[in-house]
């Protein structure tokens, strides 16, 4: 009997069959419905719900016609055509609608069920939502995911992290519908509680940070170098054959290329200079000063869109605020001056993932997570915004050492740097001469500079603190002595007039 009464409460009370589902995913905008459409391509039964139930019966009659997809009208319908454990994707607005969604399935779902969700939440949430679960005996997993509609549909960027006992059950599908580097998924564990989504906010800092180098290359190719929409889009395409070969340079070729219906004249010269951001950049940028991380290229990105944005403001400051002229010859030998320019965006991209990976690092430290950093670049390789073939060679760096300290500390990189410093500094002061705003690529080589100095400034900056506010210092060891003992915060009266009690010593 009790036998009899095990099988029955597998069975779905409605059909009194078997749950066909192998995984479940909840909201039917663009990416959700591509990712549907991804993973029967893969041969998995996927069960759909939205919240307008309208939406869910269009899907079936239309794109998911004749695939391996149930329709599902409401939560319990969709958990009771879920195979054990049940997976459910929530690919929701993240904030609010992903807790409020929790909330509706937990009334209907069992120990050692996962829920997974792979919209754009901040790692915080996706802390609390795994601890959260985790009390109440359900695992759960925060997944990056990356690539855009075209992604979702044909095979998207996974990163993964979470509970780790979810993984066996999701990584079959996961690394199906992921896309292919080399034949490799790029998807893999990443590590615990909000990891996931944490690495997913460190790749889309990344990608301002591309986005805002790759602008500014075409700034000064127009303003310096005078070549046309067309020209520029031919130096990009040339770009994409070689160390630059990536998804971001393929597309701003193809925009540089494009032509209003209209008038036949360039599209991209009628679009306003005010971008906007929807906050991952933010996160990474506030993220890296609260662990103290100089990821100064992300920083800068973000700012030249905040800059963007006051339009009124530059345009009166343009009328008002004198500048050099750039002059016809400004450039003489317009191959070097293509040639200086790529060096300077392939070194300025080695310095924005060295600064990614740093930031990454010192999450694993301050979170105590293990990371998965061969993974981590892997991942990133293909279906992503920032795949590129550049991302191989970061990939057999930490897979050849995964506890790099530094990625300009593999041979590779280090080698490609130095290569490229003639160029990367040439292009720098052609800009800084003609008064073209380079924040990306001017941040990038003054941090490889700072990185490369033995000794800073900031000796200054610390005696400068002792001196009005009594913040301490430490002195060199060669230079300790019993007035000055190694190793201990030290206050000097450096006026006479001051008093011998010092501040508390802290780092913010």
């Amino acid at each position: 009997m009790n036998r009899i009464k095990q099988i029955a409460s597998h069975l779905n009370p409605i059909t009194n069959t078997q749950p066909s589902g192998d995984i479940g995913l909840i909201g039917l905008a663009v990416m959700g419905q591509n990712l549907i459409l991804n993973a029967a391509d893969h041969g998995f039964t996927v069960v759909a719900y939205n919240r307008t139930v309208s939406k869910v019966d269009h899907f079936i009659e239309n794109e998911a016609k004749g695939k391996s997809i149930i329709g599902a009208k409401s939560i319990q319908e969709l958990v009771d055509n879920l195979k054990r454990p049940r997976r459910i994707i929530l690919l929701v607005k993240a904030g609010a609608a992903v807790d409020a969604f929790i909330e509706q399935l937990l009334p209907y779902l069992e120990k050692d069920d996962i829920i997974i969700d792979g919209g754009n939440s901040h790692y915080p949430d996706s802390n609390r939502r795994y601890e959260e679960l985790k009390s109440k005996g359900i695992h759960f997993v925060g997944s990056g995911v990356s690539g855009g509609e075209e992604g979702a549909r044909y095979g998207p960027s996974l990163m993964p992290g979470g509970a780790e006992e979810a993984w066996p059950h999701i990584k079959d599908i996961f690394q199906s519908i992921a896309a292919k580097s080399d034949g490799e998924p790029c998807c893999d564990w990443v590590g615990p509680a909000g990891a996931g989504h944490y690495v997913k906010m460190v790749h889309n800092g990344i990608e301002y940070g591309d986005m805002q180098l790759i602008s500014e290359a075409y700034d000064i190719l127009k303003r310096i170098g005078g070549f046309t929409n067309k020209e520029i889009g031919d130096v990009f395409a040339q770009w994409n054959k070689g160390v630059l070969d990536s998804f971001l340079i393929e597309i701003t070729r193809d925009i540089l290329y494009y032509n209003d219906p209209a008038d036949g004249t360039p599209l991209l010269e009628k679009i306003l200079d005010s971008a906007g951001q929807k906050g991952t950049g933010k996160w990474t940028a506030i993220n890296a000063l609260d662990l103290g991380t100089p990821v100064t290229l992300i920083g800068e990105a973000v700012f030249a869109r905040c800059l963007s944005s006051i339009k009124d403001e530059r345009v009166a400051a343009s009328k008002i605020l004198p500048g050099p002229e750039i002059t016809k010859d400004a450039v003489t030998d317009r191959k070097q001056f293509v040639d200086d320019l790529e060096q300077a965006l392939y070194a300025s991209k080695i310095i924005s993932y060295a600064q990614g990976f740093m930031l990454i690092r010192e999450a694993a430290k301050e979170y105590g997570w293990k990371l998965n950093n061969p993974a981590i670049a892997l991942m990133w390789r293909g279906g992503c915004i920032i795949r590129s073939v550049f991302l191989a060679e970061i990939t057999a760096a930490y897979r050849e050492n995964p506890d790099l300290e530094n990625l300009l500390f593999n041979k590779f990189f280090s080698d490609a740097i130095t290569k490229a410093q003639s160029g990367w500094r040439s292009t720098i002061a052609l800009t800084t001469k003609y008064g073209i705003p380079t924040p990306a690529f001017s941040t990038a080589l003054s941090f490889y500079d700072g990185y490369r100095s033995a000794k800073l400034p900031a000796n200054l900056l610390q005696a400068q603190r002792d001196y009005f506010g009594a913040h301490t210092f430490k002195v060199l060891p060669e230079f300790a002595s019993e007035t000055l003992p190694k190793d201990q915060y030290i206050h000097i009266n450096w006026t006479g007039r001051g008093g011998d009690v010092s501040a508390t010593t802290y780092d913010a």
